[in-house]
C-alpha cells in the first residue's frame, strides 16, 4: 500500500520530465512530418500515374524518339520499384535512393516534353495537351509538398539536435531524419514547362 503513492509520484515526476524535454513536442513533429512524407508520396504517385498516358501519346508518333520514352518508362519502373513506405524517411541511404530515382524521372519528362516541340501533330493533340497541364500541375504541387515536408523536417530535426531535448531523443531512439538535399533541388523542383507556341523546326 505504502508503494502506491510513491509510484504515482514517480509517474508523475517522470511524465512532467519528459514534457519539460520535448516529448511531446517530438509526438506532435513526428507526425507533421509523417503527414508531409504522405503527401510527397501522394504526388509523386500522380505523377507516376500519369506517364503511361503520356507514352501511349507519344508512342502515336512513328518517328518519335525511342530512346527518350525508353528513358521515361525505365526512369518511372526504376522509381515505382523503390517501395516508398512511411519508414523511409528514417533510413537516410534509401530517402537518397528515392530522391535520385524521382530525379531521373524529372529529368527524363523534361526531355520528352522538349523533343516533342518537333511533332506539329503532337502539340496539335488536344488529348497531349491536356497531359502536359495535368503533368505541370503535379510538378508544382510536388514543389509544394516537398517544400511543407523540408519545413516539418527542419522543425523536427532542430528539437533532436538542441538541449535538453536532444537528451530525451537519445532516451527515446529519435534520430535526424533526411531531408532533400540542396544540390538537385533545383532540378526535381523545376516545373518541366515547354513553349507550345513556338513554330516546330523543319
Amino acid at each position: 500500500m505504502l508503494r502506491r503513492p510513491w509510484l504515482l509520484i514517480l509517474t508523475l515526476a517522470a511524465t512532467l520530465g519528459l514534457g519539460g524535454c520535448g516529448y511531446n513536442d517530438f509526438q506532435r513533429l513526428d507526425e507533421e512530418v509523417k503527414a508531409a512524407w504522405s503527401e510527397v508520396l501522394n504526388q509523386y504517385q500522380r505523377r507516376a500515374d500519369l506517364i503511361p498516358n503520356i507514352v501511349a501519346t507519344v508512342k502515336g508518333e512513328a518517328d518519335f524518339e525511342q530512346e527518350t520514352l525508353t528513358k521515361v518508362i525505365e526512369a518511372r519502373a526504376k522509381a515505382s520499384s523503390i517501395q516508398a513506405t512511411p519508414e523511409l524517411v528514417n533510413d537516410p541511404a534509401a530517402f537518397n535512393r528515392f530522391q535520385q530515382a524521382q530525379g531521373e524521372v524529372s529529368s527524363a519528362l523534361s526531355r520528352l516534353l522538349v523533343v516533342s516541340e518537333q511533332y506539329p501533330s503532337l502539340r496539335a493533340n488536344q488529348g497531349f495537351q491536356d497531359l502536359r497541364v495535368q503533368l505541370e500541375g503535379t510538378e508544382n504541387r510536388i514543389t509544394v509538398a516537398r517544400n511543407r515536408y523540408i519545413k516539418a523536417i527542419s522543425a523536427y530535426n532542430v528539437l533532436v539536435r538542441s538541449f535538453p531535448s536532444n537528451l530525451t531523443a537519445m532516451v527515446l531512439s529519435y534520430d535526424v531524419k533526411p531531408t532533400f538535399t540542396v544540390q538537385n533541388e533545383a532540378q526535381i523542383s523545376a516545373p518541366p514547362s515547354v513553349d507550345f507556341s513556338k513554330p516546330a523546326p523543319k
